[in-house]
C-alpha cells in the first residue's frame, strides 16, 4: 500500500472546502476527508496553509458572499444562507472584519448589480430586438398570405 504524503491529505480536505461551501460542513468533516484526527488536522492545516481550518472554510464563504452581494439583488439573508451560514447577526460581524464594511454598505458601495450581469447574447438579441424587426406571417381565412409579394405586386402591375 502506498503511502500518500499528509500534505496531499490535507488538499484534499482544502478541497472539500472550496467545493462544497455552501454545505453545513465542519472541521470534523474535513478532518475526516483528510483521514487524520480533528485536533491533528487542525495543527497539520495550521502549519500547512498558516490559517485554521474554520478560518479557511469561513474566508471561502465570505469571499463567495461578497461576490454575491456585487453580482446579484439578493437580500443580505438570502446570500447569508447560500453561502453556508446561518447566523444573519454572525455573518455581518464576519464580514465587517473581513471586509471593513457591513453587507449592505459593501453593496451600496458596488455598482448596481443590473449594470455587471452577464447575460448571454443570444437572450439579449432576442430581447432587445426592437418590436417591428419581429415578423409576422399574415393570412387570410382560407390560408393564403394577405401579406404582399414580389410576385403578386409585379402581376398586378403596381
Amino acid at each position: 500500500m502506498a503511502f500518500a504524503h499528509p500534505a496531499r491529505h490535507l488538499l484534499r480536505a482544502k478541497d472539500l472546502a472550496d467545493a462544497r461551501y455552501p454545505e453545513p460542513l465542519g472541521v470534523d468533516d474535513m478532518a475526516g476527508a483528510a483521514g487524520l484526527s480533528k485536533a491533528h488536522f487542525s495543527r497539520e492545516f495550521r502549519r500547512a496553509f498558516g490559517e485554521s481550518p474554520h478560518h479557511y472554510l469561513l474566508t471561502r464563504r465570505l469571499e463567495r458572499a461578497a461576490a454575491l452581494l456585487r453580482m446579484t439583488d439578493w437580500s443580505v439573508a438570502e446570500v447569508c444562507v447560500e453561502v453556508g451560514l446561518r447566523s444573519i447577526g454572525s455573518f455581518t460581524t464576519s464580514f465587517k472584519r473581513a471586509y471593513g464594511q457591513t453587507p449592505t454598505e459593501y453593496r451600496a458601495a458596488q455598482p448596481p448589480a443590473a449594470t455587471v450581469a452577464k447575460v448571454p447574447s443570444c437572450v439579449l438579441r432576442t430581447y432587445l430586438r426592437p418590436e417591428t424587426a419581429r415578423f409576422k406571417k399574415t393570412t387570410n381565412g382560407a390560408g393564403n398570405s394577405l401579406a404582399p409579394t414580389m410576385k403578386s405586386t409585379e402581376r398586378s402591375g403596381r
